[in-house]
């Protein structure tokens, strides 16, 4: 079989968009969106000035991450080589986007499914040349099989000096550039286009935010009418997350300084002059409340069960049976997030009944049904008194609430286009998290408890804090191992998101409760847990913004 790739001949292009119009007439692809698109940079101040032109699309990535995260098989790669999609598949969780270092995916806002360049293997299986590379007046796209010594693009890739985009990342991708600029292929390199007409901003509903804008509308013209925002509206307000979460694309607020010292590039002489719009945040408030809402049911049945267990706090059959109630009502907010999320909700089904097992989106939907099935089992042995059984099954609810809490963290790692979301570290950040919220929702009712479990609640509150603090210090003071990660480290401690990080997470959501805690105080440990938990949702929410701020393309 050959093995398909394209090269890009910067020497020849001419920056006519007439591949981009190929493409989108080829596939109908919608207005907004792209699966190829010419980026323009200029470089050098007039009249030594020069104006560069970078045809972006997907790499067909020969390890492709989009392939491995897709839960459903709907991003395939075919024995040729192409990167292929099936939207009947697809479920719209957009995790093959944010895994995908090229920024190549989108979604459609006719079908609300990814979709992305395909390399026209309809056209491919009649042995035709992609539309792309049919219409370019300069012959500046040549594709072919890389791997045939005899071929044009082969001999072009032996003979010329070539460069890929990202091949840090290991994907392998079977895109080259002859002739390409590294200000033009590295996305940080140059700031991202604001105020512009060509591509900036993002100024209405397209791709992921096409359904929501008439919703959108609706609730603004109901608010403007009853002369009160919505509580959603207050929200996103009081944390800043009118930037995407409603549709429409604002700059991006890390000051080019910040840029240039987390990059070490130089962009003062270098800027975008022509690109295609980002596409902002694809995870929002439902994946930040679903991280938040899984860490409380997690911990809720963490400590309680665990305490009974060991006999390390006298709990009480209440707060035991409540602890587990809990727990159910927060699983089944977390289930009811997750799908929502989706931009095509009715098919969350898929994810149980067409896995794809090397996406951690498939395995965490395992994870919670057994986490599940084991809450039922332990209702079940408990009402039946069936002691050994009960024992046998406390200790695996425990460990089924710990994978639970800390799944997330190896799905966010499959994301390799945010590579602060690799830190080896996440996956403890999510227990802690866990364990804190467990403690200090069990707070807020510490005055109808016994002392000794009220004790052990305050005790594992501070330790549990105490630690998320130490394990925020290594994430963002480390020497990060790549510059993207490096600059969202430096949006989270000195940028960007530095007030609601010091005042939000470490002042309200840490300092605060543990000062309550050490007094010993139990009528002060439902403030303590209060505090936690609003601190906790601010620190999910930065986690899972900052990373996406960065640009891919």
């Amino acid at each position: 079989m050959p093995n398909l790739g394209f090269i890009i001949d910067n020497r020849r292009c001419i920056g006519c968009h007439a591949c981009t119009v190929a493409c989108k007439s080829e596939h109908d692809v919608a207005v907004g969106v792209n699966r190829t698109w010419v980026k323009y940079i200029e470089k050098g101040e007039f009249p030594r000035s020069t104006r560069l032109f970078s045809v972006m699309r997907c790499n067909h990535c020969d390890d492709a991450p989009c392939v491995s995260i897709c839960p459903t098989t709907a991003l395939h790669r075919l024995d040729n080589g192409i990167v292929d999609f099936d939207n009947r598949r697809c479920i719209g969780c957009k995790a093959c986007m944010q895994a995908c270092p090229y920024d190549a995916l989108y979604i459609d806002p006719n079908t609300h499914t990814a979709a992305k360049c395909n390399y026209c293997a309809h056209r491919v299986e009649k042995n035709l040349e992609p539309a792309c590379v049919n219409v370019c007046p300069t012959q500046a796209i040549i594709s072919g099989d890389l791997d045939d010594p005899n071929s044009k693009i082969s001999q072009l890739k032996s003979r010329e000096k070539v460069t890929a985009r990202k091949i840090e990342k290991g994907t392998k991708p079977a895109l080259f550039y002859i002739d390409g600029d590294h200000s033009s292929l590295d996305p940080t390199a140059t700031e991202p286009l604001a105020g512009s007409l060509w591509g900036g901003e993002q100024k209405t509903g397209v791709g992921h935010y096409a359904k929501y804008v008439e919703k959108r509308i609706a609730a603004e013209s109901t608010n403007k009418s009853n002369g009160s925002p919505s509580v959603i509206d207050s929200l996103e307000k009081f944390l800043n997350l009118g930037e995407f979460g409603d549709g429409v694309l604002v700059p991006d607020k890390t000051s080019p300084t910040q840029v240039e010292q987390a990059n070490n590039v130089k962009t003062e002489l270098t800027r975008r002059a022509y690109d295609a719009p980002r596409k902002g945040d694809l995870w929002g408030w439902q994946v930040t409340s679903y991280v938040w809402t899984k860490a409380i049911a997690a911990g809720t049945a963490i400590l309680p069960v665990f305490a009974s267990l060991t006999g390390i706090a006298k709990v009480s059959e209440f707060m035991l049976w409540f602890g587990i109630a809990l727990t159910c009502v927060f699983m089944a907010a977390t289930g009811y997030l997750l799908t929502i999320d989706l931009d095509q909700p009715k098919r969350f089904l898929y994810v149980l009944l067409r896995p794809q097992w090397k996406s951690w989106l498939v395995r965490g939907a395992y994870v919670i049904s057994i986490f599940g099935a084991l809450i039922v089992a332990w209702i079940v042995s408990k009402l039946f008194l069936i002691d050994v059984i009960h024992q046998v099954v406390g200790w695996l609810l425990v460990l089924a609430a710990a994978m639970t809490a800390i799944y997330t963290a190896f799905l966010f790692a499959q994301a390799k286009g945010r590579d602060f979301w690799q830190s080896p570290l996440l996956p403890v950040h999510m227990l802690i998290h866990s364990i804190m919220a467990g403690a200090a929702t069990f707070s807020l009712f510490a005055p109808f408890a016994n002392d000794s479990w009220s004790k052990f609640i305050g005790l594992t509150l501070a330790i549990s804090i105490g630690v998320k603090l130490l394990i925020d210090w290594f994430e963002l003071s480390i020497t990060h191992p790549t510059k993207d990660a490096k600059t969202v480290a430096l949006m989270i401690a000195k940028g960007q998101y530095a007030k609601l990080y010091w005042l939000g997470v470490v002042l309200i959501g840490c300092l605060v409760p543990l000062g309550f805690t050490i007094t010993g105080q139990p009528w002060l440990l439902p403030m303590a847990g209060l505090t936690t938990l609003v601190g906790l949702y601010i620190a999910e929410h930065i986690w899972v913004r900052a990373p996406q701020k960065i640009a891919l393309s």
